[in-house]
């Protein structure tokens, strides 16, 4: 598609201000009316959703309680059983009870919870309202090489998310639960965490792990603008790697296991985001270079 084309888009799209004040504000009622009855939906069944969220402590228990079985030693025999390589038979005991110390304490805990399950479940209405938004000022190639990006963003949020629940979350509950001390010259320091402190727990690191994996839109997305380039960044890959190294250490429990975890496919989502930049850098030298024969 020309130059002169992509131009006559924008200028058909154009509009007085008021229109797009109007518009905004159409795609604003469309996303809070979203989030609403995402947030209504996500507190009717909050209890199942907890439930849900508590699978990884239940999981770290019953690692817990197989090693004291000696069903499972060390931190690879637990690394081996949730990645499914190791079977433990049924064991006595598990996670303890989760606790609540003030009256409304669980029905905060299951608004919070409600709150970021709407975010969740409506970020799909959010993300498209913002691009309809948007894309009416972007120019035709601009507008086909964001949508990619539109749907890369919540698969790699979805896949940093599955990491913590099935491997990082039970390992990190099952290094709390080592931490006891049960049966030591009669005295017992128990874990008995609290239904809002768990919830802080298992959201930060949703977060946490959702945010790191988006650096190759990130990345994609400064090489597509020009602010960086694939030369740049295979320059500074030993920078890049020391600093996800220390978020890893920073975000994950003192185990090294955890850490690697997460700091393995932020450093190889590292180099495929110099590879995509190099893509795109190789694509624009083709469109300079048919541009330049045209004219």
């Amino acid at each position: 598609m020309s130059y002169e084309s992509d131009e006559a888009d924008i200028e058909a799209s154009r509009a007085p201000l008021l229109d797009h004040l109007i518009e905004l504000r159409k795609r604003l009622i469309v996303c809070v009316a979203a989030v609403v009855v995402a947030f209504i939906v996500c507190f009717g069944f909050s209890s199942q959703i907890y439930e849900v969220l508590l699978h990884p402590f239940q999981l770290a228990g019953q690692i817990f309680a197989a090693q004291k079985a000696g069903q499972a030693n060390g931190a690879f025999d637990l690394f081996f059983v949730l990645i499914g390589l190791k079977t433990l038979a049924s064991v006595t005991g598990g996670a303890p009870d989760l606790i609540f110390t003030a009256p409304l304490e669980f029905f905060f805990t299951k608004l919070k919870l409600a709150g970021f399950g709407a975010v969740v479940v409506a970020f799909p209405i959010l993300a498209w309202q913002t691009y309809a938004f948007v894309a009416p000022g972007l120019y035709r190639r601009e507008r086909r090489a964001f949508l990619p990006f539109l749907l890369a963003s919540p698969v790699l949020f979805a896949l940093g998310a599955a990491l913590v629940y099935y491997i990082i979350l039970p390992f990190v509950l099952w290094f709390s639960l080592s931490q006891q001390i049960v049966g030591a010259s009669g005295i017992q320091v128990q874990l008995l965490p609290k239904v809002s402190d768990y919830l802080t727990l298992v959201t930060t690191l949703l977060l946490a792990f959702g945010l790191c994996f988006q650096l190759p839109v990130v990345l994609t997305l400064l090489g597509l603008a020009g602010i960086v380039n694939s030369e740049m960044l295979w320059k500074g890959w030993r920078y890049a790697v020391l600093g996800v190294v220390i978020v890893a250490a920073v975000v994950t429990p003192p185990d090294p296991i955890s850490q690697l975890l997460l700091a393995g496919p932020i450093i190889a989502l590292y180099f495929l985001s110099i590879g995509c930049v190099k893509l795109i850098e190789r694509r624009r030298d083709r469109e300079d270079e048919a541009a330049a024969d045209a004219a």
